[in-house]
């Protein structure tokens, strides 16, 4: 499929392609209908078909002016209007059309309480050693939880949903309730697991460092130096670069590091050295 459509491709950001998922990205509508019409008329003419229920369509608004009252023209197949979502999973990640993360977020923890269930033969066994439930759980249970959070722009209220989450499975695996008057950090400790949120910096940071360490004129440089929108009055949205910021303020780091890699890795490397 990258060799039939090399020449419809566009660089990152405005194509996506994953094994047989595709994203088009456009500024307008009108460039939406015009790509995909393009794609499934060089895509079919080679006896693949792009699939009707499947594929959906999703307007995305960062100005922060009100277009309920403009219409949009809506992405057609087959003289068909695409179905219309606010939000879309790719690659694992739910993107949303207002660039929140309180979707992904939530099939995050979602999807790592199944996780959780289907390891509860484990976990919860009274005779299992709670080094191994420990192991267990940072191995098989926290990476589905927090997958994806390198590029969360995270607020307070969002760390302590993860963080909550989290406790509730440690207890759980435990034996241990908010009876029993046991503090996080025994728990824990116990379990030799570090707290979530330094984790989570320690990932934000680690990927920030890597994206430094590419060249100006790498993809992921140049959607570092897009320009932002106008905001509307009130409080700023959180941003992934705001978050950044606080996380360097909190560990006492300076940009220039990140070309240093093993000392840049050692500095933020605060979260269970001899773990995940």
């Amino acid at each position: 499929m990258n060799y039939v459509t090399a020449h419809l491709q566009k660089p990152t950001p405005w194509s996506h392609l994953y094994a047989d998922d595709i994203v088009l990205v456009a500024e307008t509508s009108q460039q939406v209908q015009i790509d995909l019409t393009a794609w499934c008329t060089v895509l079919e003419s080679r006896g693949l078909r792009v699939s009707r229920t499947k594929t959906e369509y999703m307007h995305c608004n960062f100005s922060g002016i009100r277009t309920s009252n403009i219409s949009v023209a809506q992405p057609q197949l087959d003289g068909t209007p695409l179905k219309q979502v606010d939000h879309f999973k790719y690659l694992g990640s739910t993107l949303a059309s207002t660039a929140s993360v309180d979707i992904d977020i939530k099939d995050r923890i979602t999807a790592a309480w199944l996780k959780w269930r289907s390891l509860t033969g484990v976990i919860c066994d009274a005779k299992m050693p709670i080094k191994v439930k420990g192991n267990v759980y940072k191995r098989e249970i926290r990476p589905v939880l927090i997958y994806g959070s390198e590029c969360w722009a995270m607020r307070k209220s969002d760390e302590q949903q993860i963080h909550v989450t989290e406790m509730k499975m440690l207890r759980w695996s435990g034996g241990v309730t908010l009876k029993d008057k046991v503090r996080n950090e025994y728990v824990r400790g116990t379990f030799k697991v570090a707290n979530i949120t330094d984790k989570l910096r320690e990932n934000r940071l680690r990927w920030y460092g890597h994206v430094m360490r590419r060249g100006e004129d790498h993809m992921t440089r140049l959607v570092m130096e897009i320009e932002q929108p106008r905001r509307r009055p009130g409080r700023p949205p959180t941003t992934w670069m705001g978050t950044i910021s606080k996380d360097m303020g909190t560990t006492d780091l300076e940009p220039e590091l990140t070309q240093q890699r093993p000392e840049w890795r050692k500095r933020i490397r605060g979260a269970e050295r001899n773990g995940t």
